[in-house]
């Protein structure tokens, strides 16, 4: 969760009298998070958001299918390989998913021209490639390559990609909850420790707010669990002119992870980013490897026993894997142990530092594999650790 934020007009004193220079009332509407008990912010709009003039069903594009092997194996998917096309939201191709989380990826080639609500999901959008403009109804958040882009459930927003970025690439994550850093790194008071591997400086908000009065037809297309349903308005969705609290989209980008390190090779959970219902996120940056004289810099064997750990591979050389290319995902499901493959800890030793660069998510209940993660998915990879 990042601290307070507001943006635009509000009124001194919320749930009271806001007018418009026309001397009619601003309509008012709490943004709340576990009923009135959780994060909220309220915002302000010129028009109602209640004031929709046609509801009707959204058909979707085919949602994934399962692919059921019948057995247990690691996996190496070469995402690189999918296919380009659809936009951000209906474009993502889920990989794996079960009850807490979908993870996919999207390689956009089309505009969003609608807008997009999912009310029972937050959403985090990492950009391995490409640029634009995250626009929502609490204002504009420019992101780039490296952000990772959160953007809590009920939000409405749409990607405005910029021209000149035709090589969009997202890992996109539903989770079926929020995403917010880890308990461990807050005081008792919600800010952000010392030891924390990043803070509130490094949290990038909306900070330009655009009320849209303009008319015409108007499409906010809405998730709720499986059903999909476009509410068409006469005015512009985001006509909102000030807002403030505690839940709206943010940005963090994986530069300002802050790794830490120790004498001898340190555990993922020092790489934790943030934690969603029943997973985490970690970030694998470039980092001073262990210091103690007699280190192996590269990781131990072990055995997921009660996760299973799917790792994105960024960009540089990930000391532990050989054969995995960039944009690639392993997935090391549990009860099966891993690590360094062949060769991986001589050629580590002495080894001062490590450029490469990952997102893993580790889930606590086991993950499903879709037929898109099938089409991808490299048989041989088991059997990669055969010297």
């Amino acid at each position: 969760m990042p601290s307070y934020h507001r943006l635009g007009q509000i009124p001194p004193k919320r749930h009271t009298q806001f007018r418009r220079p026309d001397g009619g009332l601003y309509a008012e509407e709490v943004f709340g998070t576990e009923g009135f008990s959780g994060n909220y912010s309220i915002l302000y709009y010129h028009y109602p958001p209640t004031a929709v003039k046609k509801v009707e069903k959204y058909t979707p594009p085919t949602r994934h299918e399962l692919w059921d092997e019948g057995y247990q194996r690691h996996h190496h998917f070469k995402t690189a390989q999918l296919p380009r096309g659809g936009d951000p939201v209906f474009g993502r191709q889920a990989l794996m998913y079960n009850d807490d989380v979908v993870i996919g990826v999207a390689k956009p080639t089309e505009p969003m021209n609608y807008y997009f609500r999912d009310a029972e999901n937050d959403l985090m959008y990492f950009v391995h490639e490409g640029h634009g403009t995250l626009e929502t109804n609490f204002g504009l958040l420019p992101y780039h390559q490296g952000d990772y882009i959160i953007i809590p459930r009920g939000t409405t927003f749409r990607f405005l990609i910029e021209a000149d970025s035709p090589e969009t690439v997202f890992l996109a994550v539903e989770a079926r909850g929020s995403l917010v850093p880890p308990k461990r790194y807050l005081n008792q008071y919600g800010q952000m420790l010392e030891h924390a591997p990043y803070c509130e400086r490094d949290i990038r908000r909306p900070e330009e707010l655009i009320t849209h009065l303009e008319a015409g037809d108007f499409e906010v297309r809405l998730k709720v669990g499986n059903t999909f349903t476009s509410y068409w308005f006469d005015h512009h969705p985001l006509n909102v002119v000030g807002w403030d609290g505690y839940e709206y989209p943010w940005i963090f980008n994986i530069h300002d992870f802050e790794p830490i390190t120790g004498r001898v090779h340190q555990p993922p959970p020092v790489h934790q980013t943030f934690e969603g219902p029943n997973f985490v996120v970690c970030s694998f940056v470039p980092r001073k490897l262990d210091y103690h004289p007699l280190s192996i810099p590269v990781p131990y064997n072990h055995s997921n026993i009660d996760s299973d750990e799917m790792i994105y591979y960024v960009n540089g050389n990930f000391g532990s894997r050989r054969g995995v290319e960039v944009a690639s995902i392993t997935l090391h499901p549990r009860g099966i142990p891993h690590g360094p493959q062949p060769g991986a800890v001589e050629k580590s030793l002495g080894a001062e530092r490590t450029e490469e660069m990952a997102v893993m998510i580790d889930t606590f209940h086991p993950l499903k594999l879709t037929t898109t993660a099938q089409s991808v998915d490299d048989p041989n990879y088991p059997y990669s650790w055969i010297s």
